[in-house]
């Protein structure tokens, strides 16, 4: 999406009677990288006068939460301040500290691949930003404030499978096996022309070439979990249909502060399963769900925001999985459109499976991000379970997380992306 700044015309008017053609004073604000924290590459050159706003007082006169005594350079325009993200190659400083255009890019270099650290499965999905809850003025920039590494239901707790005994997740021998920071997956490279994804698995969140690799043909961890909110829940694909316990999951939970000049955010994610294609509509439906708090309209259940069309979450009953060998499986028709060239090297495709499983490809979730949540916290939450048992396994992955100003659909919406950006 091309950078856009987006103003009221009912704001332009007010901005236009409070400001003068004068140059503005300019307050000092520290850089991305300093207290309250950025990951990633700066750059930039210093910013020039932005022309007329006098404001630089203890007022919030644009009613966007700074004031020019917290570091808000343009207080006559609610899309500056310390608190937004800095649109790329637009020419302004929208977050106020002192360089255009320097929002952080490429901290997922810095990603580790077996890292237990969910603040650094942030950075491979290119959240650049690190923050804190109780950071003020100029320090209160957007970006990730709590991570952690959960079930599915947002607990840790993990039961063993045949002892029924209940333990921590993050203290059980597999569970981290579940998540890892990938370079690639096969043929599969991060989206964004990075340098790394995030995996999430109900086996190994590993590629096949990877230390730790386990065959995701029946790498059983040995655990159950509690399903995300509103799981299992039979699909519209499959109606009567009930999904089984759910086996060996993962997921990361992410608090965020959302950018002050927000509008959306999109992201990027790719699912295989080796479900498919023996599994269609059975108990054995592992699932791969995006769950955001407060739950934006048009979110399916427990506040998914990734499914298809017909409002079948991510799993191999939805119409999204299309890299596959086209064919009738579970008396339902597969065109697999994109074929089966992504699977190659992935641990899902006949080179190292013995036949071609399947995946979604790559897909794009937009969200809109309504006006009362700018500078306030959203959680999201990507699982992945496998259900009814701990073999044959599914992953998922998940790259390239974009802030932009451009407004978004009404719902939430995924859709196949382009397999060349």
């Amino acid at each position: 999406m091309k950078p856009s700044r987006i103003v009221s015309a009912a704001f332009l008017v007010i901005a236009i009677a409070a400001c003068s053609s004068s140059t503005p004073e300019t307050s000092g604000s520290e850089g991305s990288s300093g207290s309250g924290g950025s990951f990633g590459d700066d750059g930039g050159s210093v910013t020039p006068p932005s022309g007329g706003c006098q404001y630089n007082d203890a007022t919030d006169h644009d009613g966007d939460g700074f004031s020019g005594q917290d570091g808000d350079c343009n207080d006559c325009d609610p899309n500056s301040n310390p608190g937004a993200f800095d649109v790329p190659k637009d020419g302004v400083d929208e977050d106020c500290d002192g360089i255009i255009d320097d929002e952080p890019t490429g901290c997922d270099k810095n990603a580790v691949l077996d890292s237990t650290d969910p603040f650094n499965a942030a950075l491979a999905i290119d959240l650049c930003r690190k923050t804190t809850e109780t950071a003020t003025g100029k320090q209160r920039m957007w970006g990730v404030v709590e991570a952690a590494f959960i079930a599915p239901d947002g607990s840790d707790n993990c039961t063993v499978e045949y002892t029924g005994g209940a333990g921590s997740c993050v203290g059980n021998a597999n569970f981290p096996f579940g998540h890892g920071n990938l370079t690639k997956l096969g043929v599969n490279a991060p989206r964004n022309g990075g340098t790394h994804m995030l995996s999430l698995s109900s086996g190994s969140g590993r590629d096949p070439t990877d230390p730790g690799y386990r065959d995701v043909s029946g790498f059983d961890k040995g655990f159950t979990v509690g399903a995300a909110a509103g799981f299992p829940a039979p699909a519209p694909a499959c109606p009567g249909v009930n999904a089984g316990r759910p086996h060996d999951g993962t997921a990361l939970r992410l608090v965020i502060r959302v950018p002050t000049n927000a509008q959306s955010f999109t992201f990027n994610s790719n699912f295989f399963s080796y479900e498919f294609p023996d599994y269609i509509c059975s108990p054995y439906n592992d699932t791969f769900v995006v769950e955001m708090a407060p739950q934006p309209t048009g979110a399916s259940t427990g506040g998914n925001i990734a499914f298809d069309q017909s409002g079948n979450p991510i799993s191999v009953n939805n119409a999204l999985l299309q890299a596959c060998d086209p064919q009738t499986a579970g008396r339902k028709e597969f065109t697999c459109p994109l074929g089966p060239a992504s699977l190659s090297g992935t641990g899902f495709g006949k080179d190292t499976a013995g036949s071609d499983h399947g995946a979604t490809g790559w897909l794009q979730t937009q969200v809109s991000v309504d006006p009362s949540l700018k500078g306030k916290n959203i959680t999201l939450v990507f699982a992945v379970w496998d259900s009814g048992d701990g073999v044959l396994d599914s992953t998922a992955l998940v790259d390239n997380f974009v802030w932009s100003t451009e407004p978004g659909q009404n719902t939430p919406v995924t859709t196949p992306t382009p397999l060349a950006q």
